[in-house]
């Protein structure tokens, strides 16, 4: 994993697993590798993944099921859909209305843009 100076590494981890869980690599229910195993892989210091771990059980992500493991947690890519979904209409689409404001995109103009995107997708 490449890591970036600029955010914390175990933060960093978290939002990678954040992305797994979303992307649905990693389902509610599922046993996620051990703080050992995590570190290994990542090439980390297990502290640093026990640190990823504690934020995300605070968030209600992931529990530990004493003696069995880490799991991801029935709720969580509700959980997660909805903290992203937040931070991208508070922070990104902010700054996104900006720039549409400022090179003066009409609403037309967008929505065919957006409807060219999606079919571009296969929605």
């Amino acid at each position: 994993m490449d890591f970036k100076e600029h955010k914390p590494i175990y933060l960093q981890i978290a939002d990678t697993i954040s992305n797994l869980v979303l992307s649905g690599t990693w389902k509610e229910g599922d046993r996620i590798p051990s703080v050992r195993e995590l570190g290994t892989n990542y090439g980390v210091n297990p502290n640093t993944v026990a640190r990823a771990y504690d934020a995300l059980q605070d968030q209600g992500i992931i529990q530990n099921k004493r003696g069995i493991g880490f799991f991801i947690c029935p709720d969580a890519s509700q959980k997660l859909t909805e903290r992203e979904r937040k931070a991208f209409v508070e922070e990104e689409l902010v700054e996104i209305f900006k720039k549409i404001e400022q090179l003066r995109i009409s609403d037309e103009d967008l929505h065919a843009e957006w409807k060219k995107w999606k079919n571009r997708q296969n929605f």
